[in-house]
């Protein structure tokens, strides 16, 4: 879909009043939830500052940092592998698959999956994968890729998802939240039993004990990794924390940010394979980079590799709220979206992304990790605008009022034509026409170009 771009899409999304009322309603309660638990914490603000520090640190050693965690991973019986980019980690994944001969794979929540394309992949070598988080199950079950970080179907409402588990489980229609969840769950507990590989995703990876960690809300993630026989991780190298005593700082700070919990309902702590009665036969770690090293030589853009995946900028940016999170072409919607997509899935194919924002600043104000997201979206507009992929109606309209400036009577006099043009009848359709000034006026009233110093 990456040729249709974010305008054509939001266009098409921005019409539809049934997704607004949703994304509004459930992104104003993340934020009201996020408000109140921080409001809690009178040193939120210093947990940040300390927080941004820790990654900070870690990103100027994260090749030391990455070979320890190797080293202690291997030292408690996993294997680490290695993957440059997204087509790597896939093969790679297939191939442990292929090795152990499984055929059914039950997944928790992964974002870094779903940005390497893993399930085709799988499908293609004959295994089936089997999304188990709730959200991720109902996304798959209707061909969708998850719009929200969080909340994979964000965009559906209960209905919907009566009417899809009707169609595809073949069962009678409800929309009782209970009774859907009682359905799913029921179904997904024989794949649970039946899967011999699991996939998991780590919401940090401790380098000081080998210590990787999910945090979830469902139970999913543990039955995920703890009973198939072959565990994998997939994780981008950004996720690494130096110490263990870093977890009693990034877990309330993630947890509060991301749905208002003063902790997750269920925070997993996996160091090896099998000890002793429980967990898989064989651990799998595998580390992406997929253009993080990129981001990583660039001291702006590293700063986005501080990201916790919470989506308080996604919940607070007006423009997701409008267009949710399928426009974005990418497993990474928001302002988080704009900056990272560019770099892990191709800069000309999500050349758009970047302005996709009003820059207001509030992504920035929520960050727990204080990352200076409406800077980044600059650099990446400068990028894009030298590489030819900006707006040109945009460029030549700026590079028009440029000149204007330079030249103030040749502007008193443009500005004046326009005075006269805005008071004559159907100006307004008039301006709608201009090429970028048109769409700019679709949703916005054209100001009054009333003479400097005279009263409005």
């Amino acid at each position: 879909m990456a040729e249709r771009g974010f305008r054509k899409q939001s266009t098409t999304a921005v019409s539809d009043s049934g997704l607004r009322a949703a994304l509004d309603h459930f992104t104003g309660a993340f934020v009201r939830m996020r408000e109140s638990a921080q409001d809690e914490l009178p040193n939120w603000e210093e947990m940040r500052r300390c927080a941004h520090r820790i990654k900070a640190h870690t990103m100027t050693r994260l090749d030391d940092y990455l070979l320890q965690l190797e080293s202690k991973l291997e030292a408690a019986g996993g294997q680490v592998l290695w993957a440059r980019t997204a087509e790597e980690a896939s093969a790679v994944i297939v191939d442990i698959a292929g090795r152990h001969g499984c055929k059914r794979a039950v997944k928790s929540k992964s974002m870094t999956s779903e940005e390497v394309h893993l399930n085709e992949a799988l499908q293609r070598a004959g295994v089936t994968p089997v999304e188990t988080d709730l959200g991720e199950y109902v996304a798959q079950l209707a061909q969708e890729r998850p719009s929200h970080i969080l909340a994979p179907i964000i965009h559906k409402t209960r209905q919907d998802v009566g009417r899809l588990l009707a169609e595809k489980l073949k069962i009678p229609y409800t929309e009782e939240v209970e009774e859907m969840t009682r359905i799913a769950r029921s179904t997904l507990r024989r794949d649970f039993f039946s899967a011999d590989l699991g996939i998991s995703g780590a919401n940090f990876a401790v380098a000081e004990t080998g210590t990787l960690v999910i945090v979830e809300n469902e139970g999913n993630a543990r039955l995920s990794t703890s009973l198939p026989r072959v565990h994998v991780v997939l994780m981008g190298i950004e996720k690494l924390l130096p110490r263990f005593a870093d977890l009693g700082l990034f877990l309330p700070l993630l947890t509060r940010a991301a749905t208002g919990q003063k902790m997750s309902s269920y925070v997993s702590l996996i160091t090896g394979p099998r000890q002793q009665d429980d967990g898989p036969d064989h651990l799998y770690v595998v580390l992406l980079d997929n253009g993080r090293s990129q981001m990583l030589a660039d001291p702006l853009m590293r700063q986005a590799l501080y990201c916790i995946r919470c989506s308080a900028c996604i919940n607070i940016c007006p423009v997701y709220k409008r267009t949710g999170g399928h426009s974005y072409d990418s497993v990474y919607p928001g302002p988080i979206g704009s900056v990272i997509s560019p770099f892990l899935m191709g800069r000309d194919s999500h050349s758009e992304l970047p302005f996709a924002s009003t820059l207001c600043g509030a992504c920035a104000e929520v960050c727990p990790m204080r990352i200076p997201l409406p800077e980044q979206l600059l650099s990446l507009r400068r990028q894009a605008a030298d590489r030819g992929r900006s707006n040109p109606h945009l460029g030549r309209a700026l590079r028009m009022w440029s000149f204007l400036q330079r030249h103030p009577r040749l502007r008193g006099l443009v500005l004046a034509m326009a005075r006269t043009v805005q008071r004559l009848p159907g100006s307004s359709a008039l301006f709608s026409r201009l090429p970028l000034l048109g769409e700019w006026s679709s949703f916005r009233s054209l100001p009054s170009l009333s003479r400097p110093g005279a009263k409005r």
